[in-house]
């Protein structure tokens, strides 16, 4: 089959036609990837800042359809409609019954790029080719376990359906499962890129009352507007602190997010939050990165930060939610998507992503 191979730090992909996938297994699934969108998870590992094997296909913010089920597979068939999830979980382990399904154990092992039996399903010169967040949907086909494809209707488009899988899961999530922000508050909202937009809609959803949208780059920002931010900053030009309190009666921001995963920009937000506040770490920060928190501030005052991984979703729950909310004209998920590129141009994709250029390239993995 076709896909895109990451072989180096730093190098371009490699679009090759002769990768080769096993069938599915017992529990597992074959998917026609029709849509992926480039992500900066997938950036991270493109430029080192995340480590993994070598060679590995990435790509994980994916939506095609099932062409096989492996053995025991039920709840799906050939010909189903489905959104591809990085974080699949079991729903019977101590994380799973917690409700805490982002972090669910029995396949915490995948994010590292193979199954616990060390396999792949997937090489590429007679050599294994590794799993790149759990997915690898840089590709026309990708065998995942059952529980990584969740369905959904037919009349969905796929291109819309894809970027559910990580972006819209993960900033939605954020405020509606992490946070849980409540009708009337404030909220920042730190980076403006798929992520960071979406936290700004569903601020709207839940209703907040003054969304401040926070980004260096002036069509970002634009962007926030339309999608429901009541104020937009560049922090170059002023400081985020003193705009959050402006806004806010002097008292800081209720909530406050970062959609970038910098340890530098969670210790502005949590100076930009009034005391008794809550910072949410949402964008991925390199395995470098610290956060320095002072303790008397965050004791005395009882600051509160808090990590969010894909927007702690379930997404056998939440993705059809989504999907309502856009339905009913309360989230726009169309509009996230602003470029479309075969997957042969998939460098220069990646090449949008680093310039800020739009919000979501999304490839049309057919083409």
């Amino acid at each position: 089959m076709k896909a895109a191979i990451m072989t180096e730090v730093g190098a371009e992909l490699t679009v090759a036609d002769d990768v080769e996938l096993d069938p599915p297994r017992a529990g597992e699934v074959r998917v026609d990837v029709l849509h992926c969108g480039v992500c900066h998870s997938d950036l991270h590992y493109l430029d080192g800042t995340l480590r993994t094997g070598l060679p590995v296909i990435l790509g994980h913010e994916a939506a095609g359809v099932v062409s096989e089920t492996g053995p025991g597979v039920t709840g799906l068939e050939p010909g189903d409609k489905v959104v591809l999830t990085m974080a699949p979980s079991c729903g019977r382990c101590y994380w799973c019954a917690l409700g805490e399904r982002t972090l669910c154990q029995r396949f915490a092992g995948l994010v590292g790029g193979a199954y616990p039996d060390g396999s792949t399903r997937l090489s590429w010169r007679g050599a294994p080719v590794r799993r790149g967040l759990v997915l690898s949907a840089f590709a026309r086909q990708t065998v995942v376990p059952a529980e990584a494809a969740v369905r959904i209707p037919g009349d969905v488009p796929t291109e819309i359906a894809a970027v559910v899988g990580c972006a819209v899961q993960t900033g939605v999530g954020a405020v509606l499962n992490t946070a849980r922000v409540p009708a009337g508050a404030s909220v920042v909202v730190v980076g403006l890129g798929a992520v960071g937009l979406s936290i700004v809609q569903a601020a709207v959803v839940a209703g907040a009352t003054t969304i401040l949208g926070v980004d260096t780059a002036a069509a970002r920002r634009e962007h926030a507007i339309r999608f429901g931010a009541t104020h937009v900053l560049d922090p170059a030009a002023d400081k985020v602190s003193t705009v959050a309190r402006d806004l806010t009666a002097g008292r800081g921001a209720d909530y406050a997010f970062d959609a970038v995963g910098k340890g530098d920009i969670v210790q502005t937000l949590l100076k930009a939050t009034r005391n008794g506040g809550t910072t949410v770490m949402v964008g991925i920060p390199s395995t470098t990165d610290t956060v320095v928190v002072p303790a008397l501030m965050h004791g005395f005052y009882e600051k509160k930060l808090i990590g969010c991984y894909l927007g702690s979703a379930n997404p056998h729950r939440d993705f059809p939610r989504i999907l309502d909310l856009w339905r009913a004209g309360r989230l726009d998920l169309g509009g996230m998507v602003t470029m479309r590129r075969p997957l042969d141009e998939i460098n220069a994709a990646v090449a949008d992503l680093r310039a800020a250029t739009g919000v979501r390239t999304v490839l049309e993995m057919t083409k």
